[in-house]
């Protein structure tokens, strides 16, 4: 059958893949909890029955705010199958944002899975005026529970009035709103028809081996980009693993042996920086053959190795890489790289050790895909986020803006046609924002965010995305954000990654102390200033970085600094360290 709504995801792997045992499993209480085929129908339709009898129509907005468990599947094709649409929200955004989504979607409804969220929804709520209930997972006071919400629907089943408007849903209907999390400006209501996503997985289903039937999901499912390789992985009629946490992930790979997963960048930088420490235990030869083999994946090319490289990269894959394979515990088919680019010589390191890197490129507005790597010579290369997915135009404007076209754009901002208009224009050309540039064979390689881009004092273009991705090439550098608009000179914040920067104390003497006294220790701040000289001479002089500061603050998504694909919010991080930021220009030399 074709899936031309999302909801037909379920009828569909019920029809081409009946032998499949589970199809959803998450940690209660520490042990998995699987859930079949049929079960996950049953719940959906319970989801959609207790809605019903709470007078839910079509069209009306439901709220999910969840992390990732099967409840999360439960709630949004239960929401989605009756017309109504699923609106999932960031736990972590903040209260005035949560006001402001609540009130815009008019949201009546909301799945949440904490009892601490209902605690902490409890003030917001009042400045919502329409809405009516939270249904929690948890026990929670001002809340219904998850298994008195069940059995709301199990006694109120009407299975042909959910026939007739499961019927009645077309495809160019809204699915969802996802609400853009943004580094700047209140969040927007993307609405995304089911034609939308659904013309994505027409495309994104061939990209993953025929073998492959295990998914680890541990990016929010409220972000598009995790979100439609969950619909993928319903498509192919996976097994879909939700890990607890982001401090499981190891221990979870090890449990299921994915065959596939998501990620952003900063996870494979921090397993990484984690090998490459490994090493540092070794003694002697074992030391020196270890680094042998991890310098040697840095150089693997997916196309045209030497005979003599083949012959090392066999001998290192037997001594050292199935090791690593055997310790990370997946069975990797394809590991999807999304949200920023990742650095060269790192996606070369994976693929050599048995963890195919494919990256990836879109936007909420975009259903996200707009562009992904792909098997075959010349589809898959590092550097680049692969070619346009199939259906989908991509050009470069003459600000070197990348804007696209096909089934993938958005239907357009809820109740906001202005901004809609600003950024589809009238031929239908989606404006992402982002810069960038096409090689000759069609692949994308994104360059920077256009809004970023500043001009100094002295009338000079900077691209702070160049800088700050060769910079974070180095270990001891978690995040870094480069300022200097209408200012004499370029200058930084940098994030140190503290767990590298004790480790490299510890090993050479330096006195460990807490963390802010250790970002002003002189011998610190002498490894940073050699960094400088290191990464500089990259660039012109006026792109270079001529003051710093080190901030030791964790920078995360649960503090607001980060969005949730682990993006620096500028916006946040120029009021936060507003005093820090004008210090750095104080300095009449500008030097460190």
């Amino acid at each position: 059958m074709r899936v031309t709504r999302i909801f037909d995801l379920l009828d569909q792997y019920k029809e081409k893949y009946p032998d499949q045992n589970y199809v959803l499993a998450g940690k209660v209480n520490h042990k998995w909890v699987k859930y079949t085929l049929q079960e996950y129908i049953d719940k959906a339709n319970t989801v959609s029955y207790a809605f019903l009898a709470k007078g839910i129509k079509p069209g009306d907005k439901i709220g999910v705010i969840s992390a990732n468990r099967p409840e999360w599947n439960f709630f949004d094709m239960g929401i989605m199958q009756m017309g109504a649409v699923s609106v999932p929200i960031y736990p972590t955004i903040s209260d005035a944002d949560y006001v402001h989504i609540l009130n815009h979607a008019e949201i009546a409804y909301l799945f949440v899975d904490s009892k601490e969220l209902v605690r902490r929804l409890e003030p917001i709520l009042e400045k919502v005026p329409h809405f009516k209930e939270i249904i929690c997972l948890e026990k929670a006071e001002k809340a219904i529970l998850l298994s008195d919400f069940y059995k709301l629907g199990e006694e109120n089943q009407a299975p042909e009035t959910l026939k007739k408007l499961k019927d009645a849903v077309k495809p160019e209907d809204v699915a969802t709103m996802i609400y853009t999390s943004g580094t700047t400006g209140l969040p927007k209501g993307v609405m995304l028809s089911h034609n939308n996503i659904c013309s994505q997985l027409d495309s994104l289903y061939v990209i993953p081996s025929s073998w492959s039937k295990v998914g680890l999901s541990f990016l929010p499912l409220c972000h598009a980009y995790e979100r439609i390789i969950i619909y993928v992985y319903h498509y192919l009629g996976f097994t879909i693993w939700y890990a607890e946490n982001l401090g499981t992930i190891a221990e979870n790979i090890k449990e299921v042996h994915p065959t596939m997963m998501t990620c952003v960048p900063r996870v494979l930088e921090k397993m990484y920086d984690k090998l490459y420490l490994a090493g540092k235990k070794q003694k002697g030869f074992k030391k020196s053959l270890y680094y042998w083999a991890f310098n040697l994946a840095k150089h693997y090319k997916l196309d045209d190795n030497s005979a003599w490289y083949k012959l090392k990269f066999k001998l290192a894959d037997r001594l050292i890489y199935s090791k690593w394979r055997e310790a990370i515990g997946g069975h990797f088919d394809i590991v999807v790289s999304g949200g920023a680019a990742i650095q060269k010589h790192q996606a070369a390191f994976f693929n050599a050790i048995g963890m195919p890197i494919f990256e990836g490129y879109g936007l909420s507005e975009t259903s996200p895909v707009i562009a992904v790597s792909q098997r075959g010579k010349g589809k898959r290369v590092a550097g680049t986020v692969g070619p346009a997915l199939p259906g989908v135009e991509i050009k470069i404007a003459e600000n070197d803006e990348i804007i696209c076209r096909g089934p993938n754009v958005m239907l357009g901002y809820y109740k906001d046609p202005e901004q809609t208009a600003e950024v589809i224009d009238k031929d239908g050309w989606f404006h992402t924002g982002d810069t960038g540039k096409l090689t000759p064979e069609g692949l994308l390689i994104i360059t920077g965010r256009l809004k970023h881009i500043f001009k100094t004092s002295f009338g000079k273009y900077i691209n702070p995305f160049l800088i700050e991705e060769q910079f974070c090439k180095s270990p001891f550098i978690e995040n870094m954000v480069v300022l200097g608009e209408n200012q004499k000179y370029a200058a930084a914040l940098i994030n140190p990654d503290m767990t590298y920067l004790k480790d490299f104390c510890k090993r050479h003497e330096i006195a460990l102390s807490a963390d802010e006294q250790l970002t002003n220790n002189p011998q610190v701040l002498a490894i940073y200033n050699r960094e400088l000289k290191k990464f500089n001479p990259l660039f012109a002089h006026y792109e270079q970085i001529k003051n710093y500061t080190l901030i030791a603050d964790e920078w995360s998504v649960q503090n607001g600094i980060l969005t949730p694909t682990l993006k620096v919010k500028r916006k946040v991080i120029k009021e936060k360290y507003k005093e820090q930021i004008d210090g750095l220009f104080a300095d009449k030399l500008g030097e460190k």
